[in-house]
């Protein structure tokens, strides 16, 4: 696809709006303000992580019409901070007003099925799978892909939606549970690591890209990022990094955005997923590196230059669960933060949640140091601190 035709940058000192009221919006309110922009918010909760911090919360639905025009008339251009705003609601917004990423780019990202018959047209490889909608559909599922993992094709994250198994049987017992909504099944494949590349394309086609993340999932769910890769050859990153530029050539992208690899056992790299925002595993940028992703983002919506990032510091990221807040008796305390804050290189950011629950992201925190061996020595003592398991 041609790259969009320029239009004259978005300035300091217009408001940027932005769907969606949680700690990703909350990281980007604070990203454009301290670039000189004003904020406005779109989230009905009242008390949203992204509300408490914007100048303007708007109090309403995704699909909202009154709110949604609200955004539109007070918005010089917007964004989303998460990809389950209904794709529907930016083309709205777009007929108003610059929007970034764009609906049809957030519509492949929201089904699975969508997203890896993208990768394979953009020839990224991923793992083989098929797609479940229909009894038909399950009965014709190939041997060659149990055991395997059934997705929802839609509104799965986290974890959440997933179910791994191991022989026919268990596939038809764990497509039921899932009340018979469209999956993915993916063959199960033996992992070495988790990478991802989170990067920013502007509408001129300019594409710049934050480091590699080497990652790991605890049920589902991100727990530590190392940066620089530790484990992952330097030819695989930058295969990575290519096919994650060519998934986001292919959209005609504008904005920041993650694509999850899997790297195999024998060396092969594959794509798992995607995310049309900034991602978990970037959070890091905001203390290791001089250009943020949710500054990316700024920029890449405003028609702004993408810097390249840079990485001053190699890090280490620890997600935040809701259980750090609860004892071995269940009665709800508070962390330990000052004894974590006195050790040399952290960084501690709590999104502004009023009700910590186990599995719930309260924050992240970076360890920043002058070399990778020292950030893990420091992110393991945090970890012990914290009783998070040792990486």
């Amino acid at each position: 696809m041609s790259a969009a035709a320029p239009r004259a940058p978005i300035l300091p000192g217009a408001t940027l709006g932005v769907m969606g009221g949680g700690q990703l919006g909350r990281m980007f309110v604070h990203a454009a303000q301290a670039m000189g922009y004003a904020t406005a918010v779109l989230e009905a909760d009242a008390g949203s992580p992204a509300g408490q911090a914007s100048q303007h919360h708007i109090a309403a639905g995704y699909t909202d019409a009154q709110g949604l025009s609200a955004l539109a008339q007070c918005s010089a251009a917007i964004t989303t901070e998460f990809e389950n705003v209904p794709a529907q609601a930016l083309r709205t917004l777009a007929a108003q007003r610059p929007v970034a990423p764009g609906a049809e780019a957030v519509a492949v990202c929201q089904d699975r099925a969508a997203e890896k018959l993208h990768f394979q047209r953009c020839g990224v490889p991923c793992a083989p799978f098929a797609v479940i909608e229909t009894a038909q559909q399950l009965a014709a599922v190939p041997d060659a892909l149990l055991p395997g993992i059934l997705k929802t094709s839609r509104l799965g994250y986290d974890g959440k939606g997933q179910a791994r198994v191991a022989d026919r049987a268990g596939l038809a017992a764990a497509w039921a549970s899932l009340q018979h909504a469209p999956c993915v099944l993916e063959q199960r494949l033996p992992l070495a690591h988790e990478i991802s590349v989170v990067l920013a394309r502007g509408a001129d086609g300019a594409c710049v890209h934050l480091p590699v993340q080497q990652n790991l999932h605890r049920e589902g769910i991100l727990a530590v990022t190392q940066v620089p890769a530790p484990d992952v050859p330097q030819a695989l990153q930058q295969q990575a990094v290519h096919c994650a530029e060519a998934v986001a050539g292919s959209l005609d992208y504008v904005g920041v955005l993650c694509v999850e690899f899997f790297v195999l056992a024998d060396g092969r790299l594959v794509a798992n997923e995607m995310a049309p925002r900034p991602h978990n595993s970037g959070h890091y940028s905001i203390d290791a590196c001089d250009v943020s992703q949710f500054e990316l983002q700024v920029r890449a919506m405003c028609g702004l230059p993408l810097a390249a990032p840079r990485l001053h510091s190699p890090a280490v990221m620890l997600n935040l669960l809701g259980d750090l807040w609860f004892g071995a008796d269940g009665a709800e305390r508070q962390p330990p933060w000052a004894q974590v804050l006195a050790l040399p290189g952290v960084h501690l950011h709590l999104y502004g949640k009023a009700e910590p629950r186990r599995g719930r992201k309260m924050g992240h925190l970076t360890v920043t140091a002058a070399d990778a061996a020292a950030a893990r020595a420091v992110a393991l003592q945090v970890s012990a601190l914290l009783g998070l398991a040792a990486y």
